[in-house]
């Protein structure tokens, strides 16, 4: 009822990952630039913390869309709770595509790996480079889970297999990689999300408003810092 009196043509405040809603803010604007150069540059792994709800994800689908086509395929694994086993075995069938995903499942660990390879090399000789994005990494309560992401970067080391990893979570996420000092220095770019500033939440409110199509104002000043304060 609200988006027909406002003439709006679609919802400005939705849970959405539609990248144009992207809000430039002075954090997400810098954690997009060093994950691009992460992967522009060929780098090995990247992390992106912040709080639940912070705009983590909204980053990394605003970079999908940045980047060209000879970025991907995009393996976006969003339960990450899985045995290192499974977790492999999700990689290979995803960055394989059909002809993995016919095979027997689940996959032993050495084939998966081995077809995980072989779909990193096939890529590579195509001019693709795959990313892997692991959402909620905090989450991952199996060591053996977290050293299997990070033997994965030992494929980086051929001039043959390239791809970059993201991992995304809460500041649990960082204290968890620093016990793992081999992980902690392939980490070549790290950002943490903050709050945004008063002055950004009012440029925020209106920025999704226009995007949505909002030809007048619908908040006054008052309303704005009411809103920045709660």
């Amino acid at each position: 009822m609200y988006s027909h009196y406002w003439s709006l043509e679609r919802p400005p405040f939705e849970n959405t990952l539609d990248p144009a809603f992207f809000f430039p803010s002075q954090t997400h604007q810098a954690a997009l630039w060093k994950l691009r150069y992460l992967i522009e540059n060929r780098k090995g792994a990247g992390v992106l913390v912040g709080p639940t709800g912070s705009g983590k994800t909204m980053v990394v689908h605003r970079l999908a869309e940045e980047l060209g086509e000879e970025v991907g395929p995009w393996v976006h694994v969003v339960f990450p709770q899985m045995s290192a086993d499974d977790f492999l075995s999700y990689l290979a069938v995803q960055l394989g595509g059909e002809a993995v995903s016919e095979k027997h499942l689940p996959l032993s660990r050495s084939v998966s790996l081995r077809l995980i390879e072989q779909a990193f090399v096939e890529l590579t000789r195509q001019g693709r480079h795959p990313v892997i994005v692991v959402d909620d990494a905090h989450l991952i309560d199996d060591p053996e889970t977290l050293q299997a992401l990070e033997l994965l970067l030992n494929f980086q080391q051929t001039p043959h297999s390239e791809f970059s990893l993201i991992l995304l979570g809460d500041r649990l996420l960082l204290s968890r990689l620093t016990r793992m000092p081999r992980f902690d220095e392939r980490l070549i770019a790290r950002s943490m999300l903050q709050s945004l500033s008063q002055d950004e939440v009012a440029r925020y409110i209106r920025f999704r408003l226009e995007v949505s199509g909002a030809r007048s104002s619908m908040f006054d000043g008052a309303a704005l810092d009411e809103i920045a304060a709660l």
